[in-house]
């Protein structure tokens, strides 16, 4: 009982227990403040990551892709409904990106998909720009140009049709804050003609002209692209848009034959609308590529049925096979059901399959979104571990300094030492003491460290923009720069607990050695050394 008595004693009433206090504190701050951060990163990578597919998917890896999608698809529908909800099929493929109106030209990642459906086994819809504000206006089917213009009061005017989506967002939107932004500025102004550009930028360009409101141009089909392949990203994370929404886009493919040759065709151009842009929030996904209806495309690069030359049709191809689960279902067991449904699919085949159909299918493989985006997903949770674990060797300096302060406080309290020994206590149960000593030590640090971890993370946003506003230098997140708008802001509960406890143990070693040398103190030494 006297350990505890006098533990709580010492450690009220000795200013010295406060510096193994403090580095406890510290050092438990630094870990949680760097596990959350980095730890939130990892979250919010693998998210988005989910977001960007289905949970299953069928894998071709090469561009030619593979054939006979719609049987395995008809397949899954009869075979295990109570396991697959939807699935949808998208072509990919590589061409030049160009905005004919200012001969901006870039490569592109082409991703050919059915839109209605693909934004059923994923997130894609969330990231769509104009369609958040003018809710069921972004297709990829045939359409003209959006024109503005002035109705009977003389108040500037969208088509009817984008007026009313825009009536229904503003009915239903809850967050105040966007429904002001846009009042105070709904949208830029293009003036067309003779131009779809606009000098200065804005988050909503359209164009407006005599002719308007409504529609004008050819018909083209629609395209979405990568908000970073076309806008500016502002130091907000937002972007500036320059080009109106329905301007002309070109585009140019190279389609390739079922064995993975240039058929020798000359490049196929497409006249595309710009319809929206999309923000996955993975930078590499939206600096690269573009969304098109996946049947134009399929007929473009020639991956629809062809005619052979004995009289038959060759089976249409994509590059990949998405599959959405039902509510409930394991992913990994889900994974082995459709990989085994796939075999006996493949084997139902029999002899209808040509050289070219079988070499297509051998590169096929089942892979949950996590196998799809393992090595992305893989090089983040490594950089979280490295530095994780240098923070965690910098902090071992806690178990030296909380030595160090019990060598000093044995120092000190020699003759206490030796008035306990000198009426009965054991060498053990002194030693103990100072064991329990640490250990108040070392609990009282991780509390703290763990509030002033925790408090730091919750407002590390705010922090950096203090920071940002004495010297812009100071700033080190920039959403310019990253794809995440934001720092982290996330202390997870475990993650607190395991770093407390990890801190009560250091503290509990760092006193070992200080306890053994109070343990093996001589009462008669310890009496005279004042």
């Amino acid at each position: 009982m006297y350990k505890w008595f006098l533990a709580w004693r010492y450690l009220h009433t000795k200013l010295i227990a406060f510096f193994g206090i403090a580095s406890v504190m510290l050092c438990v701050a630094m870990v949680l403040v760097v596990m959350s951060v980095m730890g939130g990163f990892l979250d919010t990578i693998r998210e988005r990551s989910r977001g960007l597919h289905s949970e299953i998917v069928l894998e071709s890896g090469t561009l030619q892709g593979f054939p006979f999608y719609e049987e395995f698809q008809k397949y899954l529908e009869t075979h295990h409904e109570d396991v697959v909800s939807v699935t949808t099929p998208v072509i990919y493929t590589y061409g030049i990106f160009r905005v004919p109106a200012t001969t901006y030209t870039r490569p592109a990642r082409v991703v050919g998909m059915r839109l209605k459906e693909y934004t059923q086994v994923n997130d894609f819809k969330h990231g769509l720009h104009y369609e958040h504000y003018f809710p069921g206006t972004t297709h990829l089917g045939m359409q003209r140009m959006p024109l503005g213009g002035v109705d009977a009061q003389q108040k500037l005017v969208l088509p009817a049709d984008l007026e009313a989506a825009n009536a229904r967002w503003r009915a239903e939107e809850s967050d105040a804050k966007q429904l002001a932004d846009y009042a105070a500025h709904p949208y830029e102004i293009v003036m067309y003609p003779p131009s779809v550009v606009l000098p200065i930028q804005g988050e909503r360009v359209y164009a407006f002209g005599d002719e308007g409101p409504g529609y004008v141009g050819p018909e083209k089909s629609g395209v979405i692209i990568g908000c970073d392949l076309l806008n500016e990203r502002r130091p907000d994370g937002n972007f500036n848009r320059h080009l109106a929404r329905g301007a002309d886009i070109a585009l140019t493919l190279m389609p390739m034959s079922p064995t993975g040759n240039v058929t020798g065709e000359p490049p196929v151009r497409l006249p595309l609308r710009y319809v929206d842009d999309s923000r996955t929030g993975i930078f590499e996904i939206d600096d690269l590529c573009i969304y098109v209806d996946l049947d134009m495309l399929q007929h473009k690069l020639a991956m629809d049925p062809q005619p052979l030359a004995d009289g038959g049709m060759t089976s249409a191809r994509v590059n990949q096979l998405l599959v959405g689960l039902r509510a409930g279902n394991d992913l990994e067991v889900s994974k082995a059901v459709v990989a085994a449904a796939w075999e006996k699919f493949l084997l139902s085949l029999g002899d209808q399959l040509s050289m070219a159909d079988e070499r297509a299918l051998s590169f096929v493989d089942v892979m949950t979104w996590e196998d799809l985006q393992r090595p992305f997903i893989a090089a983040v949770e490594k950089e979280k571990v490295l530095v994780t674990l240098l923070f965690s060797l910098i902090s071992l300096v806690a178990i030296v300094l909380v030595g160090c302060v019990f060598y000093m406080i044995v120092e000190k309290k020699t003759r206490d030492i030796g008035i306990l020994k000198a009426i009965g206590a054991s060498a053990q149960g002194v030693a103990g003491l100072f064991v329990v000593y640490a250990t108040a030590v070392g609990v009282c640090g991780a509390i703290l460290g763990i509030l002033l971890g925790s408090v730091f993370v919750w407002n590390i946003n705010d922090i950096q923009a203090f920071l940002a506003s004495l010297n812009p230098q100071l700033r080190v997140w920039s959403p310019e720069v990253y794809s995440f708008d934001k720092i982290p802001e996330i202390v997870k509960t475990w993650d607190a607990v395991g770093i407390a406890v990890v801190a009560v143990l250091a503290s509990v070693v760092g006193s070992f050695i200080p306890a053994a040398i109070a343990g093996r103190i001589w009462p008669v030494d310890a009496l005279r050394y004042e």
